[in-house]
């Protein structure tokens, strides 16, 4: 499998957990990709799962944006293994979150 493929899963599971923990805050956060890097370990074939683990730190990442008004950077890892369990590849993806100004007259 390419190696872009595989990226683009493993941000989909790291982003899509920042994206539902933004909504869960009810607050107006926004979200980018500042900087990642990976590591291929084994050809990957097959179906590749990839799996973050790393909630808890968005989860404080969004309350230090809230409670200090200041942008906030987090590493988050996402990990993708072959059908037989087996390490494939490592990505690790540089989040940064800050909550955006309220617009007048919204």
């Amino acid at each position: 499998m390419f190696w872009a493929v595989q990226g683009m899963a493993a941000e989909l599971t790291t982003g899509a957990l920042v994206m539902s923990k933004i909504k869960n805050s009810g607050q107006p956060i926004s979200m980018l990709v500042a900087s990642n890097n990976a590591t291929f370990t084994k050809k990957a074939t097959g179906r590749i799962n990839f799996k973050c683990t790393d909630g808890y730190k968005v989860d404080e990442a969004i309350k230090n944006a809230i409670t200090t008004g200041e942008g906030q950077t987090i590493w988050m890892n996402s990990v993708g293994t072959n059908e037989d369990g087996v390490e494939v590849s490592n990505f690790n993806f540089e989040w940064t979150l800050k909550v955006r100004e309220k617009k007048q007259g919204a």
